[in-house]
């Protein structure tokens, strides 16, 4: 008769206390569920409007009282994030107006930034007909309007370098309290890039701010592809035109490889 030694038998056991069969592997133990959600969980997807709706609804004082509490705290949230979103859109500059726009605007800082860090500048040269150019200013568009209490401005590259070759075209720089924290050149020279992969290198380079809270049409639209993310953004965040000014760093190439020689100096030179 054949024996099954996986089988929690009688048997089985006789014969594993003879140390004729191995003993059974002891059962994993299940895995803990998940923490309940807290309140302010259960809360935390709803608009200020519909947590009035809700608190309105609400089967009792207590809860009622909760909710109105907790919609208080969103909207006073909601206060300070529009406050610090000074900017939202790219804003086209000149070479006469580099100084003031870009290095004097990364200097100021936010009214309730104790630390005095500055304002994360991006400043995008490009131009027009490039496809790799082109299709990088999609993406500083769309990353204006996701973060917009960082200033992104835009600049045609040999208007701002004189003799700017089309081989370091897309060029972004980036400053922070008055310094060039990056600078990346020829982006997506080598392969198509994609937009997650420019938001990485501006969000370790400290030049964005991540958002304290996802907004509502992000968290749905998640799952969508990036061109429709292109037209679904420029409803979502509302463009605040500012003029500001901010401050100069590290530099960390893109995509072309250069010499030792050529990296210890940048381009760009005003």
């Amino acid at each position: 008769m054949a024996v099954n030694p996986n089988e929690d038998t009688e048997f089985n056991d006789a014969l594993r206390k003879h140390g004729i069969l191995p003993p059974l592997e002891p059962t994993p133990p299940s895995p803990s569920p998940p923490p309940s959600p807290t309140f302010d969980d259960l809360l935390n997807d709803f608009t200020p409007s519909e947590l009035r709706e809700l608190g309105e609804d609400a089967p009792d004082d207590e809860t009622e009282r909760a909710i109105a509490a907790y919609r208080l705290q969103r909207l006073e949230e909601d206060r300070k994030a529009d406050k610090r979103a000074r900017f939202g859109r790219v804003y086209p500059i000149g070479r006469d107006d580099y100084t003031r726009e870009v290095t004097e605007a990364s200097k100021i800082s936010e009214e309730d930034d104790e630390a005095e860090s500055g304002t994360g500048v991006v400043c995008f040269l490009y131009k027009d007909g490039i496809p790799r150019s082109d299709r990088t200013f999609q993406h500083i568009r769309l990353l204006a309007e996701r973060y917009p209490r960082t200033k992104f401005v835009s600049i045609v590259g040999d208007k701002c370098i004189p003799n700017l070759p089309d081989s370091r075209v897309p060029m972004i720089i980036v400053y922070k309290n008055g310094e060039i924290r990056n600078q990346i050149i020829s982006w997506g020279a080598d392969r198509e890039r994609r937009i997650e992969e420019l938001e990485a290198i501006l969000l370790v380079t400290d030049a964005l701010h991540m958002p304290e809270r996802l907004p509502q049409e992000r968290k749905k639209d998640d799952s969508e592809s990036e061109d429709d993310e292109d037209d679904d953004h420029s409803s979502r965040m509302r463009s605040k035109a500012t003029s500001t000014n901010g401050r100069l760093q590290k530099n960390i190439r893109g995509c072309n490889s250069k010499s030792k020689d050529d990296d210890s100096d940048s381009d760009f030179d005003l």
